[in-house]
């Protein structure tokens, strides 16, 4: 009986030979070599299963393959706000996300099911985040919240994270931190880089010797703060142009500079009138009264006593923003140009002037004085406890003090015909001329006492500042 020759058996060959697939045949001249239809390069360390000879079982074998990515911590709902993007920066806004790391990349999924989702359609990307040469460090000043530690990538994109649970947040960081700095060494993929490549229609194995280049690591890089990052992002132009004596040039220039006093002597740079403290504006301008209140007094004065609503009627805010420009930028005024016909703009811009003082007329260290004193009971003692806080008062702030409450009271002569009575008057510059330096009270009690104050030293002024000659 003659011997039929049976298939030959499937030989592994050597590390580093390409293993084939020999279909047999009834004589050797009629073998044919196959290349099978895919190939993975497998772990040299991992032993290798069996091949499967039958193609039926193929749909099996692709079942939840594709890529493989080494999983570290398993999904959790953490808060998750991006600060910057490429260096710059982005509005703060918390969100929660699923998070999960995995292979040097850290994955935010909206929630749990997103991340199913995506393993079974490719082309469903979470946002993720690559890990390799990040930064990453706790931080109390980026947030109010507890427990947030910041992310900075090589990118210069920066991401907080932060869980009310500190088990939670801590767990989270010490794997972060560890992957980093695995990727930093080179080490991110499992096997120590060697690749490992499935297809997702793969039916057999081919193992071979990992080439001498993947063998070699990535250059390892230290972990760096983010101030270092930031350093050389933005000063990596200005270390090339050290080597052309362009900083140096530009340090000579710098000392050169004329000072800001020389510039203001020459007159190519004026202090501004509005919002200029008031005890600095009158050492400039040698007065204890600054000049653009007189102006604005002496002005109303003249045309202004029997406007119907003076004081309380407000003026066009672009004329008296015209107004205020020209104050601030040149020395003489002329505030009976017909451009400042309207009175009502004059006196929107006193008013603004007082409301813009860095410090109020009233300083901010005799308010809570004043409202003791305007809570004395007896007409005699509130009198003289207002008196003997207006004369504690610095010159400057005494003076104009002085010089507008005459002038308020002439406005109250004339209140048939301005219909401005001292309740309106005190409502109008109660809030302007007083304010506490800390809202830390009732801003309705607060303006209360304003306007009492006011009102009652408007109604004495003659007794608590004196005639007003002297």
């Amino acid at each position: 009986m003659q011997n039929v020759p049976k298939p030959s058996a499937l030989v592994l060959p050597p590390h580093g030979a390409v293993a084939m697939r020999i279909k047999g045949s009834t004589t050797s001249s009629g073998e044919r070599l196959s290349q099978t239809k895919s190939m993975v390069i497998p772990d040299l360390d991992t032993p290798q299963k069996p091949i499967n000879r039958h193609r039926r079982n193929q749909s099996q074998h692709n079942v939840g393959q594709g890529l493989q990515f080494h999983v570290d911590l398993q999904g959790e709902y953490l808060n998750k706000a991006k600060i910057s993007e490429g260096g710059k920066k982005l509005r703060k806004n918390w969100t929660s996300a699923w998070v999960v790391l995995c292979s040097g990349q850290l994955h935010f999924y909206k929630e749990s099911k997103q991340e199913a989702v995506a393993n079974l359609k490719p082309g469903c990307k979470p946002d993720g985040v690559n890990l390799c040469g990040a930064v990453i460090e706790w931080t109390s000043e980026k947030s109010s919240r507890k427990n947030v530690f910041q992310i900075t990538t090589r990118s210069g994109d920066e991401f907080l994270l932060q869980s009310d649970d500190y088990a939670t947040i801590s767990k989270w960081h010490d794997a972060i931190k560890r992957a980093v700095d695995r990727s930093s060494s080179g080490d991110a993929r499992p096997g120590g880089g060697k690749a490992t490549i499935v297809r997702s229609n793969s039916t057999e194995c081919l193992s071979r010797q990992a080439s001498d280049s993947t063998k070699i690591k990535a250059k390892e890089s230290k972990p760096e703060n983010r101030r270092s990052i930031m350093f050389k992002l933005n000063y990596s132009a200005s270390d090339s142009a050290d080597k052309n004596g362009v900083k140096n040039r530009l340090k000579k220039f710098i000392s050169r500079r004329p000072s800001m006093k020389t510039l203001q002597e020459k007159g190519l740079i004026k202090d501004c009138v509005f919002g200029c403290h008031l005890l600095t504006l009158c050492q400039r301008e040698g007065t204890t009264v600054p000049r653009f209140v007189q102006l604005c007094v002496k002005e109303v004065e003249k045309r202004g006593l029997e406007a119907d609503g003076i004081y309380r009627v407000s003026g066009n805010l672009s004329t008296i923003q015209k107004l205020r420009f020209l104050v601030d930028q040149e020395e003489e005024l002329n505030l009976g140009d017909s451009q400042w016909e309207d009175i009502h703009v004059i006196t929107g811009a006193l008013k603004m002037f007082f409301r813009e003082l860095p410090e109020p007329l009233f300083p901010f260290r005799f308010f809570d004085a004043f409202v003791e004193a305007i809570k004395t009971k007896e007409q005699k003692q509130k009198i003289q406890a207002l008196k003997n806080l207006v004369h504690q008062l610095p010159k400057p702030n005494h003076n104009t003090m002085k010089l507008l409450f005459h002038h308020l009271q002439r406005v109250l002569t004339k209140s048939r015909q301005n219909l401005m009575s001292s309740q309106g008057v005190s409502i109008v510059f109660g809030p302007t001329l007083m304010w506490p330096e800390l809202d830390t009270g009732n801003m309705a009690v607060n303006m209360v006492y304003q306007n009492q104050i006011v009102e009652f030293m408007l109604i004495d002024c003659q007794e608590i500042f004196g005639p007003e000659g002297k």
